[in-house]
């Protein structure tokens, strides 16, 4: 009977921490996971989202810490995310984030930087208390959504997939790393030429060379009311020339009628001054 009692308390325990430890594995986790894909529903509600690292000691911390204040989500009527940032590159990109962890608030859109202490009980007090109306918030121009952190979202998954591109050629295709870079150097020259290509061609299409418009302008005709004034212009420089013409044909006619008389007259006073000198 002893040896019976004996193992009956080993065998409570085991069928105890058997029956504890599939609930405690199957518990669901208040927390959401947000992707590239699904983070625009940051843009509705309230949030607080956290960005991680698996290897950082002091994300490792603040999971128990987040977690449980997760559970209070649906009292405060906030909701409680986190971000990967070693799978999602495009969200860290758009976040600019710098530091691990990094905890924003969003506000209907509105995002603020987290930078209290980081227990259950201040994180609490920070939605209860509106304690987010005291933190200035981000401007529209470095917001996830705006044009500019969109770019360098796309810049962020760009170098991720450049890196995954050069190992797969060193590791798996056996390229030497001189050859993998030759490879992006003459896609970039390559990729720079078409975009050049691009730019002129809008370009000539929006401004369009300035030598066409002359030549359009001479092949124009006058339109109809033009056309009168001008043959009048035309009609009376014809006229004056014609004046003067007439006027140079009169001044040549009289000068040829004087030329004869003038030789007359030096004709009669030469004899005349020989008759009075005798």
């Amino acid at each position: 009977m002893a040896h019976l009692g004996r193992l009956l308390v080993p065998l409570a325990a085991l069928v105890l921490l058997l029956w504890a430890v599939p609930g405690a594995l199957g518990r669901r986790s208040n927390v959401r996971v947000l992707t590239d894909e699904n983070w625009t529903s940051l843009l509705e509600g309230e949030w607080m989202i956290e960005f991680y690292a698996p290897w950082c000691p002091a994300c490792q911390n603040l999971q128990p810490e987040w977690e449980s204040f997760a559970e209070w989500g649906e009292d405060l009527e906030v909701k409680v995310a986190k971000v990967d940032v070693t799978e999602q590159t495009g969200l860290s990109g758009r976040f600019i984030i710098t530091a691990l962890p990094s905890i924003y608030h969003c506000k209907d859109g509105e995002f603020r930087r987290y930078l209290g202490p980081r227990t259950k009980k201040d994180f609490i007090n920070f939605i209860s208390e509106k304690e987010w109306k005291n933190v200035e918030p981000i401007s529209s121009w470095f917001g996830p959504s705006s044009v500019l952190m969109t770019t360098m979202s796309a810049l962020f998954q760009l170098s991720v997939y450049i890196r995954t591109s050069h190992s797969y050629f060193v590791h798996d295709l056996g390229i030497p790393a001189w050859g993998s870079y030759l490879v992006f150097a003459f896609a970039t020259v390559l990729s720079g030429l078409l975009l050049g290509l691009c730019m002129i061609f809008v370009a000539d299409c929006l401004c369009p060379s300035k030598r066409r418009k002359p030549q359009q302008q001479s092949t124009k005709k006058p339109s109809p009311e033009f056309s009168q004034p001008l043959k009048k212009v035309e009609e009376e420089q014809e006229a004056d020339e014609e004046d003067v013409s007439e006027e140079e044909t009169e001044n040549k006619e009289g000068t040829s009628k004087d030329t004869p008389q003038s030789s007359l007259r030096q004709r009669c006073v030469g004899p005349s001054s020989a008759t009075d000198k005798s």
